[in-house]
């Protein structure tokens, strides 16, 4: 009998390293209304376990210095899809009163005419990151004329 791939598979947690622990949680918790799981404050070995009702979703190390680099190989951007667009415009509303920094003004459709669509900005660290809902979206232009987007191309 051979064994076949996996029949289940879908996304599980993403591992972020991050530079500074407390920043990043304030942030997570904040904006995504994460509750932290577990934690370890060992010096040197900080991490946090992030999740929503028993769902690990994200973990935090941190382990590494200086900011997100978009030109080297690994991670483009982590995506989060909610319900409806008012759950964008009200996370948005979050992302503006903590000042972050956003790649586009308002809400960015994921391709000419999309009903799908949302809003890109950065974490503590630079880390690219997009909250979008399936519908909703203005059918605008996108910022990639003829091109699937995810607001950071």
């Amino acid at each position: 009998m051979t064994m076949s791939k996996a029949q289940t598979l879908q996304t599980g947690h993403v591992g972020l390293n991050v530079t500074d622990m407390e920043r990043s949680l304030a942030f997570y918790r904040e904006v995504f209304d994460f509750e932290v799981m577990a934690e370890g404050k060992e010096e040197g070995r900080r991490w946090a376990f992030l999740g929503r009702e028993d769902r690990l979703m994200i973990t935090l190390w941190q382990q590494s210095e200086g900011t997100f680099r978009p030109d080297t190989p690994g991670l483009h951007h982590l995506s989060f899809q909610v319900g409806t667009m008012d759950e964008v415009e009200a996370t948005a509303e979050v992302l503006r009163r903590l000042g972050t920094e956003f790649a586009h003004d308002g809400v960015v459709p994921h391709g000419e005419g999309a009903e799908s669509g949302g809003i890109f900005f950065t974490d503590p660290d630079g880390t690219r990151l997009e909250i979008y809902a399936p519908s909703g979206a203005d059918p605008s232009a996108a910022p990639t004329p003829g091109a699937p987007t995810c607001g950071f191309f």
